[in-house]
């Protein structure tokens, strides 16, 4: 089968002309659903993040050169973030630059097209605007409507009506509903990812002047308040009910698929207190799951076995990898370490000592805002995914679809000609998704616009097919710092957080990417190490609020890394040292 083009692919912009799969592979690993694309992002995502730039003052309305303004990008169902659009916003704001941007967003990536001056890039009016959302960043507490939007979130799941008393046609209109809100959830959201990078890029900055770039990741570690990283704490908790209890133990030692009506049968206390925590634990997090930016993959509440397989796991550490003693530890060592480099940063002027102070709170006001506001977003996502999958079930039992993820093969302008007649659709999202199935077999493009074009699926690379240089014993990989520590251990390579089972108490965790649905998993390894992310990332804040050691970026770590090597991981630095390759 070729493929050229698919239904979701977007249009180009004419003023911000590259796109990137940078920093995109954390948010759409995989493809995206055409009616998760379509209804998720073209309604709530796109336009919400729009918003957010002009609220910022990167860019005005006027700027967007088409509707809805492509501050994204999906082709062959791949996400792609706007690498032009931040280099105009590194034009314009004070202090900054196009190639601050690219360092940001690249780090020593190779092959980064060279930035070429617009006429419109410099604007004093954006730019005095910029400047003023500075100051806010690095000195707001807290942002009020980041907190609104997170409320209704919550309001949203507990309102939610019960979807098998609504019609189709009530169902979708939920889901767009979710959709309308997830537009005003993206507002905020925009901003607060916009202005979480001032603080760590301050901090950076003081720390390298002080000749200490390391402490960098160290002060802004345990910040506390941490949304996303709740699910792990809870986890944890349920795991230590586990490991406590011989009844617990068993039950788990014959398998998770039906650990849960086990339990339930059984009626006794110990069973009854983990069923009471378990359900505690899937009423507060279980939106959450691998993809789940996407419409149509499981979240832990469709498919609990994903977190009770993390739960398996994570069973068998010792009480010594509690991730409430690691943020204690790691809050006092911030805390010294802060006072420490102060007192350094005064000695050579009192206003490099006062940026550092303010770069530090601001890190951590916008880390915990940020967990927040892409909590509420998925919270959002989950809703209307809900519905969906309602409806998709209805359609296989009515004998239309063979099973529900067929359904979100439909683009979001199809759903009511669908609703009217869903069996004239069945063939023709049975070979959508036969098409839909080939993707997740290719590479896309790192970049795409501009010279270097948008290439026919048709001659994308199939994953794996780039050679990558097997590393020896003795080899060191660069990457970037992502949580402080450094700790030695034997590398397994995870491509699918569902299937956890390779992974053993000191074990270091290898994988392409990770978002907040896999970091439950980090409390089963001794250390992570990842191929992309970057300091402010969604999987490394919360990997510093566990205490587990981070490297981050480091390219192609899946491929060059062997599986069963003995490794040593620095997650201060950014580099892996592979001691030893082992034998698998």
């Amino acid at each position: 089968m070729t493929i050229d083009r698919w239904i979701t692919d977007t249009r180009a912009s004419n003023r911000f002309v590259y796109y990137t799969r940078a920093n995109a592979d954390e948010v759409g690993p995989e493809p995206f659903s055409p009616l998760g694309w379509s209804l998720g992002w073209g309604r709530g995502c796109i336009p919400g993040t729009a918003a957010g730039f002009v609220d910022f003052g990167a860019v005005r309305w006027d700027e967007f050169d088409v509707d809805p303004p492509e501050v994204f990008g999906n082709w062959g169902g791949y996400f792609y973030n706007q690498l032009s659009l931040p280099r105009v916003m590194g034009a314009r704001m004070p202090g900054a630059s196009p190639a601050a941007i690219d360092q940001a967003y690249f780090g020593d990536h190779p092959g980064i097209p060279v930035y070429e001056p617009h006429p419109g890039d410099d604007d004093e009016a954006q730019s005095a605007l910029l400047a003023q959302r500075m100051g806010w960043a690095m000195s707001t507490d807290g942002y009020p409507l980041q907190e609104h939007e997170a409320q209704r979130a919550r309001e949203a799941v507990r309102s939610r009506p019960h979807l098998g008393a609504l019609d189709d046609a009530e169902l979708v209109a939920r889901a767009r509903a979710m959709a309308q809100q997830l537009q005003d959830a993206w507002r905020p959201y925009c901003v607060v990812c916009l202005a979480a990078s001032l603080g760590p890029g301050a901090v950076q900055a003081v720390c390298a002047a002080l000749g200490r770039p390391h402490d960098a990741v160290a002060v802004m570690t345990a910040v506390g308040d941490v949304e996303s990283a709740g699910a792990s704490f809870a986890l944890w908790d349920l795991s230590r009910h586990v490991s406590a209890s011989h009844e617990l133990t068993m039950a788990f030692d014959l398998g998770v698929d039906d650990v849960l009506d086990r339990l339930a049968a059984s009626g006794s206390a110990h069973a009854r207190r983990f069923l009471d925590g378990w359900a505690n634990f899937i009423a507060d997090h279980g939106h959450r799951g691998p993809n789940e930016w996407d419409l149509r993959p499981h979240s832990w509440t469709t498919d609990p076995t994903m977190p009770l397989r993390m739960l398996e796991r994570m069973r068998f550490q010792t009480e010594e990898r509690s991730p409430h003693t690691a943020q204690v530890r790691n809050a006092a060592e911030r805390e010294r370490l802060t006072t420490e480099l102060v007192a350094a940063a005064a000695e050579i002027d009192a206003e490099l000592a006062g940026t550092l102070e303010a770069g530090i709170r601001s890190a951590g006001v916008f880390f915990a805002l940020r967990e927040r506001g892409k909590n509420t977003c998925i919270r959002l996502i989950h809703e209307a995914k809900l519905a969906l999958y309602e409806l998709g079930d209805r359609t296989v039992q009515r004998g239309h679809l063979p099973n529900r993820e067929v359904l979100f093969n439909l683009v979001d302008a199809e759903l009511e000609t669908f609703l009217a007649d869903p069996a004239s659709f069945t063939a023709t999202l049975v070979a959508r998704e036969a098409t839909y199935q080939l993707l997740h077999d290719l590479e896309p493009p790192y970049i795409v616009g501009a010279d270097r074009g948008f290439p026919p699926i048709s001659q994308w690379a199939r994953r794996g097919a780039i050679d990558a240089e097997v590393a020896t014993a003795g080899s060191v990989l660069q990457g970037g710092p992502g949580a402080p520590g450094v700790v030695t251990g034997r590398a397994r390579i995870v491509r699918d957080p569902s299937d956890p089972f390779a992974i053993e108490p000191g074990d270091i965790l290898v994988a392409a990417t990770t978002d907040p649905a896999w970091t439950p998993l980090f409390l089963s390894a001794a250390g992570v190490v990842v191929n992309v992310g970057a300091v402010a990332s969604h999987a490394v804040i919360v990997s510093r609020e566990l205490g587990v050691p981070c490297a981050v970026s480091v390219v192609q770590a899946t491929e060059r890394i062997p599986d069963g090597a003995t490794i040593t991981v620095d997650g201060s630095t950014g580099t892996v040292t592979i001691l030893d390759v082992g034998s698998g």
